[in-house]
């Protein structure tokens, strides 16, 4: 069966742009947050930046992104796993992932 010249582009085009449209959890990674003081982990609004909310050790999230802030230390973008709303960046030291 022969695809018309446009028709495949087309179809390319539709099947990125769905992709492109998925939750950013679509292709997270499946962690836990584990801080050892057992307090809430801090949610940050960029790496190492303003707090914006706290997640309860033991919760459940989605890693959607890595970065490092101006220290070098790692951080990652979370999501709470069951409702897939965004919690924030968290240090990374504190999230176990399995």
């Amino acid at each position: 069966m022969k695809i018309k010249p446009l028709l495949a582009p087309t179809l390319t085009a539709i099947g990125l742009s769905m992709a492109l449209a998925m939750p950013t959890t679509a292709f997270a990674q499946t962690c836990k947050v584990t801080d050892p003081t057992g307090t809430p982990l801090n949610a940050r609004a960029t790496p190492n930046g303003k707090v914006i909310g706290q997640v309860k050790n033991g919760t459940t999230v989605y890693v959607s992104e890595y970065d490092y802030d101006d220290k070098g230390r790692p951080w990652v973008l979370v999501f709470h796993a069951r409702t897939d709303r965004y919690i924030g960046w968290v240090f990374r030291e504190f999230i176990s992932c399995y």
